[in-house]
């Protein structure tokens, strides 16, 4: 089970109670107050990762974050993104709700590793991504901005820390490793994020918001999920790739919304022996399994499957269009066809290489719409 690393709290006590929503172990500050315990893991790697110089540059800029909603409160992490007070952290650390009705909290706090608390206000946020903008006035104190990294060289085995506040323990360190890339993993919508990061460095509840650091203590990714079946870490955790909250953050900058395109089709990536199976013309491509009615898809006359098929212990629906390319690029991984589409914007007109069930092949001109938030996959 995949829960989202946030805090919920008391709103009276702000007390540490579960994770995302649901149930989990309980621990508590006691008294009301809010611990500011620190608890720093030394490790360096042969690769000369020194982790004390990671938290040294980074933890000045890493933030606790407070939400109070009507139905109570929720803790996160969060970092600072320049001088004029600019805080990033996960969407839904700041917001409750799903799908087309996510409410922004009512009030939102942001703690300094200095011990100011100063209230923020929310600029924008971003549930496709799980991305919030948040602005804190800099009066009367440092601001400590981080640096951001790139996502697009990271590779399997290269150390990590990551910075945050899990179950209220502020400015706490986590090392550990990138476990893959390019993992696609549950937004706050309907959709996904493609491009996650996976790492074993611990994350926990509390942590969502916080940076996932590289060697040279630039933000790489924010921890936002973990995978567990006890409520705590497993040693499976994600984060969205810093190329994500890079888009993220200039949208929100700018009007406070984010959007994304839309095609409108659910499809399964096709490998070999499946294609030799179905006696598809090519070995690769994403297979049409459902295409929504007056999606941009639709209109243009793009076909879903209506046969189902049992093979190698994969399910496919069968019978529907293959897209092949977008622009010229091949659909070969599973997250291939939606991270094209969402590299354009809507109202954009792209090029799709259709492959039809009759072995016919055609390049079809769709206009892109702007993709519906929607329920969240549970």
């Amino acid at each position: 089970m995949r829960r989202l690393a946030i805090v919920l709290a008391g709103l009276a006590a702000l007390l540490v109670a579960g994770c995302g929503g649901t149930d989990g172990n309980t621990s508590s500050s006691g008294g009301g107050e809010t611990r500011t315990t620190t608890q720093v893991v030394v490790e360096t790697a042969e690769s000369g990762f020194n982790a004390a110089s990671v938290y040294r540059k980074a933890a000045p800029g890493v933030v606790t974050i407070r939400s109070l909603f009507d139905s109570g409160g929720a803790e996160g992490s969060g970092f600072v993104l320049d001088t004029n007070g600019a805080i990033v952290t996960n969407a839904h650390v700041v917001t409750d709700g799903s799908g087309n009705d996510r409410n922004e909290a009512k009030a939102v706090f942001v703690e300094f590793p200095d011990r100011n608390v100063v209230p923020a206000k929310i600029i924008g946020f971003d549930p496709f991504a799980d991305v919030a903008l948040l602005k804190v006035k800099k009066d009367g104190f440092d601001l400590h901005p981080l640096t951001l990294g790139n996502d697009s060289q990271l590779v399997v085995g290269q150390p990590v820390a990551a910075i945050g506040s899990p179950f209220g323990e502020q400015q706490s360190l986590s090392v550990g490793v990138i476990s893959a890339t390019d993992r696609s993993v549950r937004s706050l919508t309907q959709f996904r994020i493609d491009g996650a990061i996976q790492t074993d460095a611990s994350i926990n509840p509390g942590n969502s918001g916080g940076p996932l650091l590289d060697a040279g203590a630039k933000v790489v990714g924010i921890n936002q999920q973990i995978e567990t079946n006890s409520g705590a870490n497993d040693g499976v955790g994600f984060a969205v790739p810093i190329s994500a909250v890079k888009r993220s953050i200039a949208q929100l900058r700018k009007d406070g919304d984010a959007e994304y395109a839309y095609i409108g089709v659910t499809s399964q990536a096709l490998y070999p022996q499946v294609a030799a199976k179905l006696g598809l013309d090519t070995d690769f491509g994403g297979l049409i399994a459902e295409v929504i009615p007056g999606s941009p898809a639709d209109e243009a006359g793009l076909k879903g499957g209506d046969e189902k098929l049992r093979f190698q212990a994969s399910s496919y629906e069968t019978g529907g269009d293959v897209i092949v390319k977008v622009e010229g690029r091949k659909v070969v991984r599973p997250d291939d066809l939606a991270r094209y589409i969402s590299s354009f914007r809507p109202g954009q007109t792209v090029t799709l290489e259709i492959l039809h069930n009759d072995g016919s092949r055609e390049n079809v001109d769709i206009t892109l719409d702007k993709r519906p938030a929607g329920e969240p996959e549970g």
